[in-house]
């Protein structure tokens, strides 16, 4: 995927705070919120794969 460490490892600490960030926002609204919220856990995991693989 990426081989270059810095490149991998900006892009994943973007996406942990991208990831916290829509599990902060999200509405409370039960169909919306479950949405975004589930975006934002995917953010996240994806965001620490990333990391590990650093």
């Amino acid at each position: 995927m990426l081989r270059n460490t810095r490149t991998r490892r900006a892009l994943a600490v973007a996406l942990i705070v991208a990831g916290g960030a829509l599990l902060y926002l999200a509405p409370e609204a039960w169909a919306g919120g479950v949405v975004v919220l589930a975006l934002g856990v995917l953010l996240e995991l994806a965001g620490v794969v990333l990391e590990r693989r650093s």
